[in-house]
């Protein structure tokens, strides 16, 4: 089994290097090598999983230690080694599953691009970091691992680099995550000079042992953890990167916001769910963060036109909704939503990549309309995707997301859950805008594009079809009955400390109570959003025109004309970052390089110009010719006695 393990991540690194170095050979080949090792990776995590989840492996899992990376006595040393638990296991069925499927319908999406072979790399790339960061037993290799999904969403989201759009969004990405990454390394350092290791467990249990005597106080150092975590899933305010991210291809969208990156700041949190237990301020903290960040990117979504951002801003949104039930104490919950938000997301990310490739590159939804009969798979799988982020039963969005709201309900936390069901409302809302701005009411597309609009290939459309089962059925499977089902079941033996800590046994599900009310409740609200949707922009919409508004949506805007401008405009974050860390950044950065330059450089660089020149002073007394020193050392005795005279005359 510790063999098996270790090849899940080894694969796909052993793809990047391959496909590195020979990828150029292979040209438009090269997802044999980078998809191939990709399936076989998946089809042994798969049974690593049912090995875990079925509890061969144990409560406590499977630990291996691979090699001693710093051996520095017996004071310091650092092991590489994987656990494998539940909570791994889950994370191996999202980002194996999901990246497999992204690897093949990236087959057909980036077939003409003439960087093929380098895309297949970076995808192996991302899944190698992403797979190391679950399987991690030690926070200094976790970080390694963060760094390397911060490296490969560097890569990817500025694939196309030749556009400055895409190169600057990979910046932004980069340096808003490198923030947060300070807070995350700020965090392990303080872990580790307070239990003598980086090992997560070990550490963990020593941070919160009764009597332990810290010099970093433990709420201080559960914030500094969720930092990183905030930088990676783009949680308010290291949220602006996110959306930008939208540059990069679609396929690598898709990685991003359902199986690797983002879902990398909830796992860390989950993972470190005893210490956050010993932190009750802290929780408030991530659960306030979550709900605020949840509420703002569904505003933001109400009114974007191009696809992919409005998807982006929905992940927000979800993201924010996993991170309040991890503020609640509702981690498996939170588990939950991440695995059923990974596949209905990645199958509305790859749904919009056939919508755009259908409309050759449009994304913007003001052109498109009338595509439902045009592509029919494309639009299937997509209404799927819509209603099971909407949370309508019995699909899989509907027991997990409700599943966090009745938490946050039932442990007190009553601002969260209202929070949360407006969110609710307008994610059902701005979801079936978006369905019916681009399949319902005619045709906007340009006439000249609208009779090659085609169905994508097979290739492309199967992972759609693959990836619409479980955004069906999945909540069915495992969340069934709710707060007792297979998922919970599982994330047991992984939450139970922190549960008893928090004082919060999971309570049974009762229909005929505030349960059953909540549930109600949630789904009604959802209803009226879609309902609204369909009215608005399901009908009546006008053939061509980037206002494809009717009448009544503008007279609906023009009474919040400044929410209307709000939200289109991002609530100006993006500005205002723009003011406060480019410009004035950027002056204050210009102002220290000119005072580095003149005063600093200055200062040094002209005490060695006078040296140099008191030194070619000297240089003349020194002719090398003896009567000249005879000469001088008889005027000095000349200067001296003189001296001395006039002295002694006084």
């Amino acid at each position: 089994m510790e063999s098996l393990v270790v090849l899940i991540p080894a694969l796909p690194l052993a793809g990047f290097i391959l496909t590195g170095l020979f990828g150029r050979r292979l040209d438009k080949e090269a997802h044999w090598l980078a998809v191939g090792v990709v399936v076989v990776s998946w089809l042994i995590s798969m049974v690593v999983v049912v090995a875990a989840l079925s509890g061969r492996l144990g409560d406590a899992g499977l630990s291996i230690k691979l090699w001693e990376w710093i051996p520095a006595g017996k004071a310091f040393h650092v092991d590489v080694g994987f656990t494998v638990d539940n909570l791994t296991a889950v994370l191996l069925i999202v980002v194996t599953t999901i990246g497999m499927l992204v690897h093949v319908y990236s087959i057909g999406y980036m077939a003409h691009d003439p960087g093929y072979w380098r895309f297949f790399a970076y995808l192996n790339l991302f899944m190698f970091s992403m797979l190391v960061l679950v399987l991690a037993s030690s926070f200094l290799v976790v970080f390694v691992a963060w760094e390397l999904v911060g490296l490969s969403s560097y890569l990817l989201i500025g694939f196309w680099y030749g556009r400055r759009s895409a190169a600057l969004a990979a910046k932004k990405a980069f340096i808003v995550n490198r923030v947060g990454d300070v807070g995350f390394a700020l965090g392990i350092m303080a872990i580790f000079v307070n239990t003598g290791t980086f090992e997560i467990r070990e550490s963990i249990e020593k941070l919160t042992a009764a009597g332990a005597v810290l010099t970093v106080p433990l709420p201080v150092i559960a914030l500094l953890v969720f930092a990183g975590a905030m930088g990676k899933s783009a949680q308010f305010p290291l949220h602006v990167w996110l959306p930008d991210a939208m540059e990069g291809p679609t396929p690598v969208s898709a990685l991003i916001h359902a199986a690797t990156m983002v879902n990398a700041g909830v796992y860390l949190v989950a993972r470190t769910n005893l210490l956050f237990a010993h932190a009750p301020d802290a929780m408030v903290v991530v659960a306030a963060i979550g709900i605020f960040t949840a509420i703002l990117a569904a505003s933001i979504a109400l009114t974007q036109t191009d696809i992919k951002r409005v998807l982006a801003y929905s992940t927000l949104s979800q993201l924010g909704y996993m991170f309040a039930a991890l503020g609640v104490g509702a981690w498996a919950a939170a588990i939950f939503h991440l695995m059923s938000h990974g596949f209905f997301k990645g199958l509305l990310f790859l749904d919009s990549g056939s919508v755009i490739h259908a409309v050759d590159g449009e994304q913007d939804m003001r052109l498109m309309g009338g595509l439902s009969r045009k592509i029919p798979i494309t639009y299937g799988t997509m209404l799927i995707g819509s209603v099971a982020i909407s949370g309508i039963p019995p699909l899989a969005g509907f027991f997990s997301k409700d599943e966090i709201l009745a938490s946050a309900f039932k442990n007190g936390f009553l601002w969260v859950w209202l929070v949360g069901f407006i969110v609710a409302g307008l994610t059902a809302f701005y979801m079936f805008r978006l369905m019916g701005l681009t399949f319902w009411g005619p045709s906007r597309v340009d006439r000249q594009v609208e009779p090659h609009i085609h169905e994508s290939p097979p290739v492309m459309t199967g992972p759609l079809i693959v990836l619409a089962i479980p955004s069906v059925f999945l909540g069915l499977l495992i969340g069934f009955p709710p707060e007792s089902g297979l998922i919970h079941q599982w994330l047991e033996p992984v939450f139970t400390d922190g549960l008893e800590v928090l004082h919060r046994p999971e309570a049974a599900f009762n229909v005929f109570g505030i349960d059953g009310a909540l549930v109600l409740s949630s789904v009604l609200i959802a209803a009226v959003g879609i309902a609204v949707a369909w009215r608005l922009f399901g009908v009546e919409l006008p053939r061509l025109s980037r206002e494809p508004d009717p009448e009544r949506v503008r007279a609906l805007t023009a009474r919040a004309p400044f929410l209307y401008r709000a939200s289109l405009n991002k609530w100006w974050f993006d500005d205002l970052y723009d003011l406060l860390f480019i410009r004035v950044g950027g002056r204050v950065a210009a102002f220290l390089w000119w005072f580095d330059r003149v005063i600093v450089d200055g200062t040094v660089n002209q005490i060695g110009i006078e040296t140099q020149r008191a030194g070619r002073l000297l240089r003349q007394v020194q002719t090398g010719r003896v009567q000249n020193y005879a000469l001088g050392i008889a005027l000095g005795l000349l200067v001296m006695a003189g001296s001395y005279l006039v002295i002694t005359a006084r």
